[in-house]
């Protein structure tokens, strides 16, 4: 077949239908899947035919063969993982951007994308209180966020030791020691895997009992620790929202002479809120800060945030040259400050979700998100048979359900609690994922979409009193 301009717009007018049918349907739709891996194989596992098949019928194939196969992540009722819901205009641009499809690598290749990538910047360090000086990258997720903020921690650690980390390699440099408690995300290790730290430059310390770094378990890290350091610390712990203590121990880390590095997947944004910017006091003295725009910010996947307090050694770390590229003499090259060259024009969405909430917006997502994790929280942790582990002071929060039988023991327990949350899950009603806390074996509880509602709340909480009635009758 071949593609015309005409065949184009009656495509993406089925994409339009779709999309709308699943969006306007996530209230009554179950938020779990619905249909089974060899179901989803068998229609979605057509021949590759020798011609090609219409635009049109692609689209409607799609979404048929897709059916009770998407979770119903981006409604209210998804609170397994820190995943947020995505704005209206995100969407819009998104799809915006699919369309004017630009590599937004270089200023050359998509001016308007590196312009786009430049404000939002700008807007992300005001709203986020950080340095206005420091240098940032639109990345992947997170996880790249930590790839890029870490390897201008490597190039700027081994630099102040006189070592050229990106000329010579780390064969024969000196060690760098990598301290970080024993609840940081798994996202961390494989940054160092990537950056040939290995997982052995880890110096784990342990936590207090909220998943916190403490004052006296960083300054023996330290003291055992000799050459380039790089210390990780939390804005806020994946499963209790727990903040570190940023005034306190990064002066101490820095006096060190350590590097400080902040993952702030989700807890960076809660300095947008006037409620809960005090747990953040003292986090822009880190030198670098981690997050993703896909959480709280409710924008599309592919929306990680690095920033950097040194920008020549991320510039340093980052950058590529080659003759057949054209560098701007005075635009933003984002090829300088991210590890990809091809790659989305991440910033429309961005720039669009911005504007739809503007500094008050963020804010109210915030709070919303937190009082209705709270609410979820102690409203099933005070059901029959169930406790509260972690009561959230942000939007993360963990509750466990008891076995009720005489002489259940803690492994009873924790199977049990992995019962009741199948449970809920299979009634669509709402959707949670476990985690094992301190030993023992919990419900996450995470509130990071702006769809989230009252409604919601209740829906989920009786759900769970549902399920704790079959399981103990």
């Amino acid at each position: 077949m071949t593609v015309t301009h005409l065949a184009v717009h009656p495509a993406l007018d089925r994409a339009v239908h779709h999309a709308s049918l699943w969006l306007d349907g996530l209230e009554t739709r179950a938020v779990n899947a619905t249909t089974t891996l060899e179901e989803l194989r068998a229609r979605l596992g057509v021949p590759l035919t020798e011609a090609g098949v219409d635009p049109v019928q692609i689209v409607d194939d799609l979404a048929k063969a897709t059916e009770g196969g998407l979770l119903g992540s981006p409604s209210g009722r998804f609170f397994a993982w820190v995943i947020g819901g995505t704005l209206t205009s995100a969407v819009a641009a998104d799809w915006l951007t699919s369309a004017w499809d630009q590599n937004a690598g270089m200023y050359a290749t998509a001016p308007a994308a590196a312009i786009a990538e430049e404000v939002v910047g700008g807007w992300l360090l005001d709203l986020l209180e950080l340095p206005r000086d420091a240098s940032f990258a639109l990345v992947t997720g997170c996880q790249m966020a930590h790839v890029t903020a870490l390897a201008a921690a490597r190039h700027a650690l081994l630099r102040d030791v006189g070592w050229n980390v990106e000329q010579d390699g780390l064969f024969g440099a000196p060690p760098v020691s990598v301290i970080a408690t024993d609840v940081r995300h798994s996202t961390l290790d494989r940054a160092l895997r990537f950056l040939g730290f290995g997982e052995r430059a880890l110096q784990i310390i342990e936590s207090d009992h909220r998943g916190c770094t403490t004052q006296p378990a960083l300054e023996a890290a330290l003291r055992a620790t000799k050459g380039p350091t790089l210390v990780v610390l939390a804005a806020a712990d994946l499963n209790t929202g727990e903040f570190d203590p940023f005034r306190t121990l990064i002066p101490i880390a820095k006096h060190a002479g350590a590097w400080v590095h902040v993952d702030g997947a989700f807890g960076l944004f809660a300095r947008t809120s006037a409620g809960k910017r005090h747990l953040l006091d003292g986090v822009e003295l880190a030198d670098s800060w981690a997050t993703d725009a896909h959480k709280w910010l409710n924008a599309p996947y592919d929306s990680g945030i690095a920033i950097v307090r040194d920008r020549e050694a991320h510039r340093t770390a980052m950058t590529l040259h080659a003759s057949y590229l054209t560098p701007s003499d005075s635009g933003r090259d984002e090829v300088d400050w991210g590890p990809e060259l091809s790659r989305r024009a991440r910033g429309f969405a961005l720039y669009a979700a911005l504007r739809e909430l503007g500094r008050n917006g963020v804010g109210d997502i915030v709070d919303r998100c937190c009082a209705h994790c709270h609410a979820i929280v102690t409203g099933i942790g005070a059901l029959p048979g169930a406790e509260v582990v972690a009561e959230p002071q942000l939007n993360q929060g963990l509750v466990r359900f008891l076995d009720p039988r005489a002489g259940a023991t803690a492994q009873d327990h924790d199977a049990f609690t992995d019962r009741i949350i199948a449970a809920i899950n299979a009634t669509g009603e709402a959707f949670f994922g476990p985690v094992t806390w301190k030993g023992r074996r919990a419900m996450r509880v995470s509130v990071v979409n702006w769809r989230t509602s009252d409604s919601d709340v209740a829906r989920t909480i009786e759900a769970a009193r549902h399920a704790l009635a079959g399981a103990s009758a």
